[in-house]
């Protein structure tokens, strides 16, 4: 059996490139992890969904510098994910189900003030910097990030979507 010479960047003291090993994952074995980190926000998940043990995940995190970039970029849509959805229950609550003596249940919404004032901390800069009028360069690179961000997301949704079907 004969294998295509490829060459991976590895991470380490300083970055070198080394032939694929026959061992390394297939790029769709990498984009199920990363995909499943993404959505979870979760190691354990992901190797549970992609099928690859911890511990060779965090080997290759250390040893392969573009799934170590993979891993940062599938956490930081995770973080978002999860800060959209604490976002939701601050703003909206979390529907409660009161039991009362009679039996009867009535259904409310709670919201946690925690929740809330964690985070007013959390953004309160980012919220005083909003409201001051940016220059129109500021302007013009944040649109420039926000249109790669766009582009990065729909490439991954593409590629998810073209592995589920």
């Amino acid at each position: 059996m004969t294998r295509k010479s490829k060459l991976i960047l590895v991470g380490s003291d300083k970055p070198k490139l080394r032939q694929a090993a026959v061992r390394d994952w297939s790029k769709a074995k990498a984009r199920a992890f990363l995909g499943a980190l993404a959505e979870t926000c979760n190691v354990s998940e992901a190797c549970r969904a992609s099928g690859v043990p911890m511990t060779v995940a965090y080997r290759r995190r250390k040893a392969d510098a573009a799934f170590r970039a993979g891993w940062l970029e599938a956490i930081g849509v995770a973080y978002q994910r999860l800060e959209l959805v604490l976002l939701d229950r601050a703003f909206n609550g979390t529907e409660k189900v009161v039991k009362r003596r009679d039996g009867s249940e009535e259904r409310m919404l709670e919201y946690s003030n925690q929740l809330g004032l964690t985070l007013l901390k959390m953004h309160r800069d980012s919220a005083v910097e909003a409201s001051t009028e940016l220059p129109a360069s500021d302007v013009d690179e944040i649109r420039e990030r926000i249109i790669k961000k766009l582009e990065r997301l729909k490439k991954r949704h593409g590629e998810e979507h073209a592995v589920n079907t």
